[in-house]
This record gives C-alpha cells, structure tokens and sequence, in this order.
C-alpha cells in the first residue's frame, strides 16, 4: 500500500519517515475508505520496521514518528461487527453436500478452515505435506502464520488431524486437482514469491465470490459469508462452550487478548451472573 501511496517509497531514507509522511499516509488511507482497524494493520508493519532498523542503527530515533508525541496507532482501533454464524447456519454447512462441484469444494474450504481454528485464507493456501508431522502418536499440521512468522518468539500453530480433518483432506485428494505438494486445491500454479502472494490474493476473491454463492443456495441470509466468517465462528463457537479466553487466543495465534475480543461478543449476563457468584 505504500508503494501506492508513494512511487519513490523504495528510494526513501529513513529520516523521511517521520511524523508528517506518516499522516500522510493516514489521510491517504482514510480516503480510500480503509477502516481503522486496517489503518492500524499497515501502520504497526511500518512501525516494526522503523524498530528494526533503529535496533540495527540504520535509522535515526529523532524522527520516528510513533510512540511518546508521536502518531497514535492504537487510537485507529474499532469495534468490528462479529461475523460469525449462528449455530443454525453453521449445521446447514456441516450437512448439506452440493450436487455443484464448484459449491461442494467452497463448503468443504470453508469447513477446512473452521475445524483447523480458524486458519486464514493464505495460510491454509500455503499448507503442503511438509507441514504434517507425527506428534504422540497421530499427525498433526504445523505452521507459523504468514501474517507474523518473522515476528520475534513467535510459536508455530499445531492442529490435530482429527477425523473430520483427515476425511476433508482425503476428499480434496480425490475430488479436485493438487498441485505439488500442496494440501487444498487453492495454489493451481507452481508459482514463489510475489507471483505466488498474488495468485492467493486472486484466489482469495474467487472463493468469497463462491462463498457468496453458497450462502445463497442454503438460504444463509443474516450476513455476508465470507472466509473471514469461518474464524469469527470458531471462536465464537469456543467461547460458547465456556473456552477460556486466553485459550482461545493462543488457538488462534495472536499475540495479545485485545486482538481475540475483537473476535468475540461480551459475555452474555448469564455468565456474568454465574461468574459473580463467588464475591
């Protein structure tokens, strides 16, 4: 996004970044309607950079343009609207199976997605047999999230094969066409790099398209069914069933609990009730 922002972003110098480049950018931002939410997404990555490159001595402090004075990141943070499926919606998609391959393979990525914790888009994407590995007497998948993998003590997720997993997976295996070792017929092409970032992204599109679909034929009319929504259910799901937040947070992957209540509703005044009890 910055190099849309800025076309010599790239022959920058470090000094440059400062705070009036990064309002800028924030007005640039806001005028093509991103969120604050998304706002903040760019602008944390921006600032792990600047922090690298002050750790390593290549940037100045005197100009960076966050923390103390500076540009507020987290004041960007929103209230989301919960995408996530009531339990209604979420039986239809267990059980009704598509006579439409094109159907039948999007319900079948979006199940993928929910029973492995919500895993996005992109990393179920890149998902290839190396990342199942023996654990205590089963198999499981293992993977970093491409969103933070180079971030510092970040801890790789491990996934279960359940049955359920292991009969989608076998599904995909005989049903649609893998390339390489890939585990889900999302990557269609033996592309690296941007090149592979990019076709994801394409990807990405084209199954929310047929998720859009989807909903239609099974009548699931209270929100827009996305690939974002399988996550936002799980969690939900989760915490209905009394998961304790924290672990619910590391299922997910983040790194703090302010980013998995986005995820979630408050509690309902039930709990609550329950909960005060002991004073």
């Amino acid at each position: 996004m910055l190099g849309l922002f800025d076309s010599k972003f790239k022959k920058k110098v470090f000094p440059e970044i400062d705070i009036k480049y990064v309002k800028a950018f924030d007005v640039f931002l806001q005028k093509r309607g991103c969120s604050g939410n998304t706002r903040k997404f760019y602008f944390k990555a921006l600032r792990a950079c600047l922090n690298k490159a002050i750790q390593d001595k290549e940037a100045p402090e005197s100009t960076y343009p966050f923390g103390k004075g500076g540009f507020n990141i987290t004041s960007l943070e929103e209230e989301t609207a919960k995408r996530y499926l009531q339990n209604g919606y979420m039986e239809k998609l267990k059980t009704t199976v598509m006579d439409n391959s094109t159907m039948e393979m999007t319900r079948r990525l979006f199940l993928f997605t929910y029973y492995c914790y919500g895993i996005s888009f992109m990393d179920a994407a890149l998902l290839t047999k190396r990342n199942i590995v023996q654990y205590n007497g089963g198999n499981s998948i293992v993977y970093k999230r491409h969103k933070t993998k180079e971030a510092k003590k970040v801890k790789p997720i491990q996934i279960g094969i359940t049955d359920t997993i292991q009969e989608l997976l076998d599904w995909f295996a005989a049903n649609t066409i893998l390339i390489s070792d890939y585990l889900l017929p999302i990557v269609s092409r033996e592309y690296k790099g941007e090149q592979l970032y990019n076709h994801i992204r394409s990807r990405f599109g084209r199954t929310n398209k047929n998720l859009k679909n989807l909903a239609t034929a099974l009548e699931i009319t209270e929100m827009k069914l996305t690939s974002y929504v399988s996550r936002h259910t799980m969690a939900m799901t989760l915490q209905d069933n009394n998961t304790p937040r924290e672990v619910i947070s590391q299922i997910l992957g983040h790194s703090d609990l302010a980013t998995t209540n986005t995820y979630l509703d408050n509690f309902s005044s039930s709990v609550i009730d329950e909960a005060v009890k002991v004073l």
